[in-house]
């Protein structure tokens, strides 16, 4: 793997999966950089098998990827690799520390779906409290009797993770007259300013209504919900994960939810990218909305995404890199 190129290097970019954006769109964001005589591939669907990605990426000086796992069995074979694009916020999909190791510059596309992720998380708490779902099946299967719901107007939130998008949370959530309180290794100033109130990660399970996720997934965050914090939830509570899904055991999720321990949860991420299996345990759950990693996924954050993608690339070659990991 080589040290980074002067600004006159021709690099080779290989985009290793679709950034969800129009070929307009494409080729307005990429036109500096052909002009300059990179190189850019993009490819249109992923890679289905290991040795498929490999022959996409050996040769790139550049790779741009989104939420498609690159490990080290497909790095080591990528000898003239300089950086690594991710169009993610997270970045633990990528073997970071190969990366290092290797001197490869990594950048991500932090804050791009801020707004996004967001009004997802609040638009399933709303379906859960208000059963609009559940009154949906209720309709079509032509009963007569719906259940009632909840308002959120003086509820309790509990957000694990103050960070960006956990602030949005809660800046849209006191709209509605939701009392929040908050879990974070950091205190931030902007969320006492909004009236959060910050409690210990046991309090946050035992006092909440509504629990919302917004933390990375790292060693010491993996199953932090585990059985032990879900049997501390109160039995009208809802848990809601936009974040990632290897921060909760769903396993024991699933339990609790068809014993009615909790009220129901609404989950848009997984320990892998759909499609999952037909026998995925939370496919068997009682009032939990489901939905397929689409947080993220408007059109404007993929814009967005994608600009900042091709920034980082032109501020990496004028030598004043960006977002990096």
């Amino acid at each position: 793997m080589s040290k980074t190129p002067s600004s006159r290097s021709r690099l080779k970019i290989v985009i290793m999966e679709p950034l969800g954006i129009s070929e307009d769109a494409f080729k307005a964001l990429t036109m500096l950089l052909k002009a300059d005589g990179h190189q850019i591939i993009a490819y249109a669907d992923k890679a289905e098998t290991k040795s498929a990605l490999i022959e996409r990426v050996q040769d790139a000086d550049v790779i741009v990827l989104a939420n498609q796992r690159l490990t080290q069995d497909v790095l080591q074979h990528c000898h003239h690799l300089k950086m690594v694009d991710v169009a993610f916020t997270g970045v633990d999909h990528v073997d970071v520390d190969y990366l290092k190791a290797n001197n490869v510059v990594i950048c991500n596309a932090a804050n791009y779906s801020t707004h996004a992720v967001a009004e997802l998380a609040i638009g399933l708490m709303i379906d859960l409290k208000r059963k609009i779902s559940e009154c949906q099946k209720s309709l079509l299967c032509g009963e007569s009797q719906f259940p009632t719901g909840s308002e959120l107007y003086h509820q309790t939130l509990g957000i694990i993770g103050t960070g960006t998008i956990g602030l949005q949370v809660a800046k849209i959530a006191k709209a509605f007259g939701i009392h929040l309180i908050a879990y974070s290794r950091t205190r931030k100033k902007e969320a006492l300013e909004l009236g959060i109130q910050y409690v210990s990660l046991d309090q946050v399970m035992r006092q909440s209504d509504i629990i919302s996720l917004h933390v990375p997934l790292t060693k010491q965050t993996v199953c932090m919900i585990d059985k032990n914090q879900i049997a501390k939830m109160k039995p009208n509570a809802i848990l809601i994960n936009t974040a990632r899904g290897s921060l909760v055991d769903y396993s024991a999720l699933t339990d609790a939810l068809n014993e009615g321990r909790i009220a129901g949860a609404g989950i848009d991420v997984f320990e892998k990218e759909p499609p999952l299996p037909k026998d995925y345990p939370l496919f068997q759950a009682k009032n939990c909305i489901i939905t397929p990693h689409i947080a993220y996924a408007t059109q404007e954050a993929l814009y967005k995404r994608a600009e900042i993608v091709f920034d980082n690339i032109r501020c990496w070659l004028e030598g004043h890199p960006q977002n990096m990991i």
